[in-house]
């Protein structure tokens, strides 16, 4: 088996488990923040599980792409300060700004997330330094204009709504509220409704198999976990805006 086959067999293997876990979350909610409980094994402070869920994703990808032939051409060279941008704010930055980063969680939790990073991170690094053929005049390609305004748009709204959330607590303060303002306004979720958003991005601004795959997964996992938010809004608060959807503005 050559490395091409394998890769096309990794992506083949991500595709497939965007469809175990779609249907998987569709029927068993994710054990954490406000759905934690009990019987799912050992348990880490959830600071330390979420760093060690998102590391292979910044270390894994970019250790593949220094090893690329690819690794010093320009559009390779963005995609990966793109890539880093993202992740190095969710792997190191972003866990100590959670509020109850001292919180316990599966340990079952960062170990698939350590799973699934290493292999997404595999897929599009080899594709962008090794399997992909990308020009210096692809900085100018519609498809990657677009992509990248999605993405940054996604990314900025992903930040926005994880700032809006950490801001409704204080410092000790253990209690669930309703968020307000920003993209809440419409939807109960954007943080993941963003965050799908900047994965499409990736898909189209890269144009790759990898791309579709990671932006797929995205979906499949985060969408359920939006419903269930909203569902669980609507069901603790009397108050909850009636016209507020879970994802998509007016409509889902």
């Amino acid at each position: 088996m050559t490395e091409l086959d394998f890769h096309r067999w990794a992506v083949w293997s991500q595709l497939i488990i965007a469809a175990i876990t779609f249907l998987s979350v569709i029927f068993v909610v994710a054990p954490y923040g406000r759905y934690e409980r009990s019987g799912w094994g050992w348990r880490v402070q959830k600071k330390h599980g979420w760093i060690l869920m998102e590391f292979p994703a910044v270390a894994v990808f970019l250790a593949l792409f220094l090893f690329g032939d690819k690794r010093l051409e320009l559009i390779p060279l963005v995609f990966l300060g793109i890539w880093q941008i993202h992740y190095i704010h969710r792997a190191f930055i972003f866990p100590h700004r959670m509020r109850f980063s001292s919180r316990m969680i599966p340990l079952l939790v960062p170990v698939l997330g350590i799973a699934f990073n290493t292999l997404n991170a595999y897929i599009n690094a080899r594709w962008l330094t090794h399997f992909g053929d990308y020009e210096s005049e692809w900085l100018y390609d519609p498809r990657f204009l677009l992509g990248l305004t999605v993405f940054v748009v996604g990314w900025l709204g992903n930040l926005d709504s994880d700032n809006k959330l950490r801001s409704l607590r204080k410092s000790g303060d253990t209690s669930y509220k309703i968020p307000k303002g920003g993209l809440y306004r419409w939807i109960s979720a954007p943080n993941y409704g963003c965050e799908i958003l900047m994965w499409i991005g990736w898909a189209i601004a890269t144009w790759s198999t990898p791309g579709l795959a990671f932006a797929l997964y995205s979906a499949a996992n985060l969408a359920p976990r939006a419903l269930n938010h909203h569902s669980w809004y609507r069901k603790n608060f009397d108050e909850y805006p009636t016209e507020r959807k879970a994802l998509i503005p007016y409509i889902l």
